[in-house]
């Protein structure tokens, strides 16, 4: 299937993770990953409205007031920290533009 150019405004902090993902799941551009991130949604088959987060998250029972939370996420954030990152970005190509004129000054 043909492919076409086209031009898409993320966050900087969007483009930060699909350039990190790209690196982690081997492919060779932040395009070729969203294409297959396209693809595997349409194969999905999933149509409809956005669904709900309500239901999502679990309150300790012993802190239901989250008075721990503070902690719990400073050493989940500790603990992303530890990972490593791989971000990987390739120079465009740059082709010759042929022979310039040169300038009478």
């Amino acid at each position: 299937m043909a492919k076409h150019a086209i031009s898409v405004t993320l966050e900087a902090d969007n483009l930060t993770w699909l350039k990190g993902r790209a690196g982690v799941a081997g492919v060779r551009s932040v395009s070729e990953l969203l294409d297959q991130l396209v693809s595997a949604a349409r194969a999905s088959g999933q149509i409809g409205p956005p669904r709900s987060v309500v239901g999502t998250i679990d309150v300790d029972a012993g802190d239901p007031w989250l008075e721990s939370a503070d902690e719990a996420m400073r050493s989940l954030f500790q603990a992303s920290l530890g990972r490593p990152l791989m971000v990987k970005e390739t120079p465009p190509e740059y082709g010759t533009g042929g022979k310039r004129k040169a300038r009478r000054g």
